[in-house]
């Protein structure tokens, strides 16, 4: 478990890391790195699945951000979460688990994720 808690809902997955500071608006929660494969699609209550975080510190507070303004992820599951990650989800208190085998999991899939006994189910 990186961030405690449980949340169930549609899994939006990408194959490519994710750079929280200017890859996602923390006003809308739209993914805006151009060329990401997720660009142009929100992680708005949505689980969002990807490999591990990418750049900048200041994407922890961008996670935040997002929570601050109602457009952030209903959890997080990563294949190996880092530090920007981990330290945004603990801030905005958002059920993070990792060592999770993602390349099982498909955009569209409904996800039961209980960070406080880091499981991941499909439902």
């Amino acid at each position: 478990m990186i961030s405690p808690g449980k949340a169930e809902g549609e899994a939006i997955v990408s194959k490519e890391p994710i750079g929280f500071y200017g890859g996602i608006d923390p006003k809308t929660g739209v993914v805006i790195e151009k060329g990401h494969e997720l660009e142009g699609q929100s992680v708005k209550e949505k689980i969002l699945v990807f490999p591990q975080g990418k750049g900048s510190t200041v994407g922890s507070y961008v996670i935040y951000g997002m929570k601050r303004n109602g457009v952030a992820p209903a959890a997080i599951v990563n294949k190996e979460t880092e530090t920007v990650v981990a330290t945004g989800v603990i801030l905005a208190g958002i059920p993070c688990v990792d060592g999770i085998d993602i390349d099982k999991i498909k955009t569209g899939d409904k996800l039961i994720v209980n960070a406080d006994e880091a499981t991941v189910g499909v439902g």
